[in-house]
């Protein structure tokens, strides 16, 4: 997590920033960072709920400290090796066999309004991304859409809009609560965020809902690592949908797979 506050709480640029310079990868350790630090950095939106790295958002500080224990404070900081899943107790933290064949969810249409097919459209070509390269099925349960709020149990997870602009949308993990999963979309993704769209930004958040972290937090040349709490599927790629294009990266058009990110995800979910 070194350069977690430029990124945590400088939100909606998290996909606009410029690159930063640098090795590909390096050995480097991390400076160690007290829960103190970590937490005055963390931010917390109009649901209270503190994100971090950008996008990842956990329901409570008892939660964000359980996080800080066990990826934060005991960390290395050294970097491996493209695409990484999230590792954590000496497992990967990803949806069981059957479950990733049902991963359904809602597009709260009272939250986004006239926005609500733009969403729905979205959802579908970004959901189909990954569907079409992993053994997964996102389904879209619109019967819940006029009530798809955080506590909808009839469904995965939900899609609903925020007024929060300190990050074009947040994601969750697989071994998020319920509560926990949603993916928030901000209404300043709705604005000019070219080269990117809203289909992209979404390829992105899914990435983390299937249980893939961000990739530049493999180097910490990056300018931009958090922990080592993952696991190597793929050699590191630059131009991954899971790596911020101003850290290092090489992304320079729309948020897309990469073979690479297409090989991870068929290792992980066959």
């Amino acid at each position: 997590m070194l350069k977690f506050r430029s990124i945590a709480l400088m939100a909606g640029v998290a996909l606009l920033g410029s690159a930063c310079g640098g090795p590909e990868a390096s050995e480097t350790q991390a400076p160690a960072m007290s829960w103190e630090e970590f937490r005055a950095n963390a931010y917390q939106d109009a649901e209270g709920k503190f994100i971090i790295d950008g996008d990842l958002a956990f329901d409570s500080q008892e939660e964000l400290k359980a996080f800080f224990d066990e990826n934060v404070a005991a960390e290395t900081g050294s970097a491996q090796g493209g695409l990484a899943v999230y590792y954590l107790s000496g497992a990967d933290v990803k949806w069981s066999t059957t479950q990733r064949q049902n991963l359904t969810y809602c597009v709260s249409s009272s939250s986004f309004g006239s926005r609500y097919s733009t969403v729905v459209s979205a959802m579908n070509s970004a959901t189909a991304a990954w569907e079409a390269t992993a053994g997964i099925n996102f389904i879209h349960s619109s019967s819940y859409d006029s009530n798809c709020t955080a506590s909808q149990t009839g469904v995965l997870f939900d899609v609903r809009q925020t007024s929060v602009t300190s990050y074009l949308a947040r994601a969750f993990f697989p071994n998020s609560s319920r509560s926990g999963r949603n993916i928030l979309i901000s209404t300043s993704a709705f604005g000019n965020i070219s080269p990117w769209t809203l289909t992209g930004i979404l390829r992105h958040e899914l990435g983390h809902t299937l249980g893939f972290r961000h990739e530049h937090t493999r180097s910490t040349a990056s300018g931009c690592y958090e922990d080592a709490n993952w696991r190597a599927l793929t050699s590191y790629d630059r131009s991954s949908v899971m790596h911020y294009p101003q850290c290092n990266g090489t992304q320079t058009g729309d948020l897309v797979l990469t073979s690479l990110d297409k090989s991870g995800a068929r290792a992980l979910y066959p």
